[in-house]
């Protein structure tokens, strides 16, 4: 008997349902002014604009007494200070809405004019103040060049190591033109006789190296040769050979009206602060006892009047602007953007570590401001300014809010047997 087989039917193929009907909506597009900001911008954004606050309330603090005794307004050296963050912050602002690609072919132009502006120093403009050539008077304003020079620097660095980035395996294309032009910038600085800022200088020259990836064997040397220069310049200045000594006096009260005298009142100062504080404004150092109570020592000020907390807290800001800036580190692929951000980040908290170093004693007296707070409308303006950078830099990192568009992926076709 012939068994006989029922064919079977192919699948019916039904079209996609139609899709529901919604409701009426409409979408909005805000671009990219409204696009979700990365984290390290935020935390760079923050911590820049409480450090700079809190500065312009410490320097009030420190100079309302005794610019009232000198039958000064009291507001006088807080006012100045403001004008310059409000000029600073807003070009901050502006200069984080620029591209990487306008810092790059800044790079050059940005040095070259820094180099100019450092050298009205030694024209009828420049002023000496404290044994230092380093400041210029311009429509009574006075003004220090040097500061700019630590920011241009770290973006010629960044540039020419960037478009050396396959050479820098030898030491050749490493040192030239890198070594001379950076000796040239020191040389404009020290010829004012201002080594704290070209000690600043050569620290962030150093972590632009550092953070380009170079061969330790590379960084080493222009790590020794800086050693040694910098030793050689404190041993002719008898004035930093007198600093050099009393810092390292165990019996610095013996030198207490020389060049013990400001270090023993910055201890003081930030002994007779405790835990807590005498309280904002009750300082007692501030009146005419510290000398650079409002600029080098202005962390002197902040553990008296404000204790171990006030000088937690600005540690822990350091701290959070560390971590944001190393983070653009970590997360970005440009080579430009690590190194510049890494001279940056160094010299910001080098040199607020290097001033923090002077008030404890840790280190002798080096005549560098701290970030932010001290009183310098040119040093505020310039880190300010780095500021903006790093939150250029920062908007190119990848966000959460910033995904790809997924197309749609296709229905997979039905097979028909047959």
């Amino acid at each position: 008997m012939a068994s006989t087989t029922t064919p079977t039917r192919p699948p019916a193929i039904h079209p996609d349902p139609a899709p529901a009907k919604r409701g009426l909506s409409a979408r909005v597009n805000l671009g990219k002014v409204f696009a979700p900001l990365p984290s390290e911008f935020l935390l760079i954004t923050s911590t820049a604009l409480l450090l700079t606050g809190f500065g312009l309330v410490m320097i009030l603090s420190a100079t309302s007494a005794t610019a009232t005794a000198a039958g000064l307004p009291p507001y006088e050296a807080v006012l100045k200070q403001g004008m310059f963050a409000l000029l600073g912050i807003p070009l901050m602002f502006i200069a984080s809405r620029l591209p990487i690609e306008f810092w790059k072919r800044a790079a050059w132009p940005a040095l070259i004019l820094a180099i100019l502006f450092q050298m009205l120093v030694f024209t009828p403009l420049g002023v000496t103040a404290n044994g230092n050539r380093n400041w210029i008077v311009i429509a009574g304003i006075q003004a220090q060049p040097a500061e700019f020079l630590k920011l241009t620097i770290a973006l010629w660095i960044g540039y020419v190591l960037f478009r050396k980035r396959t050479l820098l395996g030898s030491w050749v294309h490493v040192f030239i033109p890198l070594v001379p032009v950076t000796v040239l910038v020191l040389a404009a600085v020290m010829a004012g006789d201002d080594m704290g800022t070209a000690m600043v200088i050569a620290l962030a020259a150093l972590g632009a190296l550092f953070f380009s990836g170079v061969k330790l064997r590379i960084f080493i040397l222009p790590a020794i040769l800086g050693a040694i220069g910098a030793a050689v310049f404190a041993a002719i200045s008898p004035n930093r050979v007198a600093r050099i000594m009393s810092f390292l006096d165990p019996n610095c009260l013996a030198d207490y009206f020389d060049s013990c005298y400001q270090p023993l009142h910055g201890i003081w100062g930030l002994a007779g602060g405790g835990i807590f504080g005498l309280g904002l404004g009750n300082s007692k150092e501030k009146y005419s006892w510290l000398p650079a109570a409002a600029n080098d020592y202005i962390f002197a000020i902040v553990g008296e009047e404000l204790g171990l907390i006030g000088c937690i807290v600005v540690l822990g800001l350091f701290a959070l602007f560390a971590v944001g800036a190393f983070h653009v580190i970590r997360k970005t692929d440009d080579p430009f953007v690590r190194i510049v951000s890494g001279a940056i980040t160094v010299w910001i908290v080098g040199q607020a570590l290097i001033n923090i170093g002077v008030v404890l004693r840790v280190f002798p007296v080096l005549g560098v401001p701290l970030p932010f707070m001290s009183q310098g409308g040119t040093s505020l303006l310039s880190v300010l300014l780095a500021c903006g950078i790093l939150l250029s830099f920062a908007r190119s990192l990848p966000t959460r809010g910033r995904t790809r568009p997924v197309r749609a992926a296709r229905a997979p076709r039905a097979k028909i047997p047959g």
